[in-house]
């Protein structure tokens, strides 16, 4: 079996952080490959290196055989490799087929583009996964799975030996995640080697071939071909060197008065006639398909997008509806968005600065100076909550894993002290190990005696973390459901016959 890649005793620092120490990897074609890891494990860091992002500092590179002391990006595609980030790296104002040829276009030099050729080679590229859709469409107007199915269908026109997946069921609900897996199948029957990165280890029991386990920048376990796969729990041990239990979280409502009642909330396009309460040590969880208003109603709780009508009641007080972000806070709201790199956190400033983001202004004097002895003391406090291995507070916050820029994002909240938490998919693209932690410092935050509200499609994150989920479907409501009082597969078949309804509306 030809060999795709192969990695030798590879080692790359980055601010002084190893990213890879002595990492070794190989691939073939024909094979799904996962590779799986907390976050900062070098996973990232290997996956550009292969594509010729960045640079190794020592070790061996073989790509089809050839050692590249130093491989740049146009060589690695050249060499048929091509990367499916989670952004997919589409452009919106073209259509399918531009997008599709977009760097055959490029590479062909011409000054004339044949679209009768752009077009029939384009056709031909979707129909190699039975993706039968216009070529002439525009991608804006195509779904998350159908801009995932154009990314892969670049990968095929481009005649792609490998394609690396980055997390690429995030977005995706059940059934699109199944059709995924048919194309993914269907590209190694076709003798192309899929690397498939994921933290859904549910997933890669499903769909892999071979895996390799990567933790602080080695490779500390690997099946090899035709090697039985290891169990969830036994990649849980080798990604983070421990046992890992998750309990659930056991909560029962006092005799007082909801800490949170939302009456009638209604935003047109968004949602429509929101009700429900929040009592205080609740983890309460919203979950649906995207699209279905989850989002847009965490944010007229937060006063990002102010609702048109209803109201809102906190501890028993009617405050109306949040006109802006200062409002919300003024009722003590905080609000931890799902994208934490543009809407949470300050990537260029250092991590001790980012944790005090939002209390800063308490901090100055009369003079009009800080404090700067009062503020070291805090940032000291605030950080000393949570653990990252390693940390550097005067590096960028950027440096930082995913999981570790999350745990930096609740604690400028936390500094706060709200009354009430709100939390978009707070551990969204994050490892195991990182979850687990997450999910521990969310109860702790509602043992304390806040309401904590839970925005999450992913299920066993539901029924671990929250006492009572929301269902929400197109604006609306759907179902109310005590966690104890169901079950993973209850609470699935719930989500899936959902699917299905919307799917035969549209």
């Amino acid at each position: 079996m030809k060999n795709i890649v192969s990695i030798k005793n590879m080692n790359k620092s980055f601010f002084g952080v190893i990213a890879m120490d002595g990492m070794n990897f190989s691939l073939n074609e024909s094979e799904i490959h996962c590779l799986i890891g907390e976050n900062g494990c070098g996973k990232s860091t290997m996956i550009k290196v292969i594509s010729g992002f960045y640079p190794y500092d020592e070790g061996e590179l073989y790509i089809n055989g050839k050692n590249y002391k130093r491989i740049t990006p146009s060589e690695s595609m050249r060499e048929g490799i091509d990367v499916i980030y989670q952004d997919f790296s589409l452009f919106s104002n073209m259509t399918i087929a531009e997008n599709i040829m977009m760097y055959h276009t490029i590479g062909s030099g011409g000054a004339l583009v044949k679209w009768k050729n752009i077009n029939e080679s384009a056709r031909r590229a979707l129909l190699k996964i039975n993706f039968d859709i216009d070529p002439a469409k525009y991608v804006y107007q195509l779904t998350v799975a159908q801009k995932q199915m154009v990314a892969i269908c670049r990968a095929i026109a481009q005649e792609a030996g490998l394609i690396i997946m980055d997390e690429p069921t995030t977005a995706l609900t059940t059934n699109e995640v199944s059709k995924l897996f048919e194309v993914v199948r269907e590209l190694k029957a076709q003798g192309v080697a899929v690397l498939f990165v994921s933290h859904k280890l549910d997933e890669v029991l499903e769909i892999c071939d071979r895996v390799t386990v990567m933790r602080n920048g080695k490779n500390v376990f690997e099946v090899g071909a035709g090697e039985a796969i290891p169990s969830k729990e036994e990649m849980i041990y080798h990604m983070t060197g421990k046992k890992i239990e998750d309990s659930s979280y056991s909560f029962t409502p006092g005799d007082g008065n909801p800490i949170m009642q939302v009456n009638a909330l209604s935003l047109e396009g968004c949602f429509e006639n929101v009700s429900f309460s929040l009592h205080k040590g609740e983890i309460l969880g919203i979950t649906g398909l995207l699209g279905c208003g989850r989002e847009e109603l965490a944010e007229s709780l937060f006063g990002v997008l102010p609702a048109d009508s209803g109201r809102i009641f906190i501890d028993g007080r009617d405050v109306g509806i949040p006109r802006g972000v200062q409002d919300a806070i003024k009722h003590e709201i905080a609000y931890l968005p799902e994208d934490r790199l543009t809407k949470g956190l300050h990537l260029e400033q250092s991590i001790a600065d980012n944790s005090i983001s939002r209390i800063i202004g308490q901090f100055v004097g009369k003079s009009g100076f800080l404090n700067a002895k009062a503020l070291k003391e805090q940032k000291k406090k605030g950080l000393s909550t949570i653990r990252i291995t390693g940390m550097r507070p005067d590096n960028p916050v950027k440096s930082l894993s995913g999981g570790n820029q999350q745990k930096v994002a609740l604690v400028k909240w936390l500094t706060v002290n709200p009354k009430i938490l709100i939390l978009n998919c707070p551990t969204i693209g994050v490892d195991v190990g990182a979850k687990f932690e997450i999910h521990s410092i969310i109860k702790d935050i509602a043992k304390s005696g806040k309401g904590v509200i839970l925005i999450s499609d992913d299920i066993p994150e539901v029924m671990q973390v929250c006492s009572r989920v929301l269902i929400m479907k197109e604006g609306r409501i759907s179902a109310d459901i005590n966690v104890k009082e169901t079950t993973m597969e209850d609470l699935e078949v719930e989500l899936a016959s959902r699917e299905n309804y919307a799917g035969e509306a549209v």
